[in-house]
């Protein structure tokens, strides 16, 4: 009986410290803070839509970090920058943005949000305050200029040939053939949007420059990189670095994400 009654009182005062205890446990393991960034969005360009990042996706994902790419509509640059802060409200923090091409100057507005610790740039532009995609763009000419068409509305699609030739020249015929089918028409009015608040001025930023660019002046990427202070990386690709070269971005993406949570 003696011993019965000593394992009784030892099971019963360890119940006691569990619920002294247990409350200040389970309030530390919530509060405790989240180290890194585990949040990748990817914001596509213009003429194209998340499944640009295709070839992306799976690299990330398989080092562990949770993907998801913003579909923006391409209709105006205000539509845009709130497709995006939608998609930055439905995730925890801290997360990295993704711009690619137009998405550059998406991310830029869009990146002021207090859950973003870091912008990526892949072959994109990273307006200051008052710029605009368009103007950047325009400001040095490529060959992708005359392979653009107006319709009525005032949006612009790509040719075939701007596509194969100055888009994706080194993707294969197959590849240029789906970007050719699913390029999504892209308003004029949203490539003129001006930037208000760059965000680069205060996240640190990473920028992929495209060395065989066609549609983004190589020069003008790298002045930007320059200007706003990123981590740059020089690649031989077109445009679509991210379909052309994907390990290589996933590589920039990767060392972003294990360092922008801590700058």
């Amino acid at each position: 009986m003696n011993a019965f009654k000593f394992i009784r009182n030892v099971v019963a005062t360890c119940a006691t410290l569990i619920a002294i205890a247990g409350p200040a446990l389970n309030a530390s393991a919530q509060t405790a803070p989240a180290t890194g960034v585990k949040t990748v969005l990817l914001v596509h360009g213009a003429w194209a839509d998340g499944s640009s990042w295709s070839k992306l996706i799976p690299l990330l994902e398989a080092k562990g970090l949770h993907v998801v790419a913003v579909q923006i509509p391409l209709t105006s640059f205000a539509d845009d920058v709130s497709a995006t802060q939608r998609a930055i409200a439905l995730e925890d923090g801290p997360l990295l943005l993704v711009g690619h091409s137009y998405g550059g100057a998406v991310i830029t507005e869009a990146g002021n949000d207090p859950k973003v610790a870091g912008l990526v740039y892949v072959s994109a532009v990273a307006p200051d305050q008052g710029e605009s995609a368009f103007g950047l763009i325009t400001s040095v000419p490529t060959p992708v200029g005359s392979e653009l068409r107006p319709d009525k509305s005032g949006f612009l699609k790509l040719t075939p040939k701007g596509i194969a030739e100055d888009f994706a020249q080194d993707l294969s015929a197959k590849e240029i053939a789906v970007l050719t089918a699913t390029q999504v028409p892209t308003s004029v009015a949203a490539m003129k949007g001006e930037v208000t608040t760059p965000a680069w001025k205060s996240k640190p930023s990473w920028y992929i420059i495209a060395a065989n660019d066609r549609t983004i002046s190589p020069a003008l990427e790298a002045a930007q990189a320059n200007k706003i202070g990123a981590t740059a990386t020089t690649v031989p690709s077109s445009h679509v670095i991210m379909l052309a070269q994907p390990s290589k971005v996933a590589a920039v993406i990767l060392d972003a994400a294990s360092k922008a949570s801590s700058k």
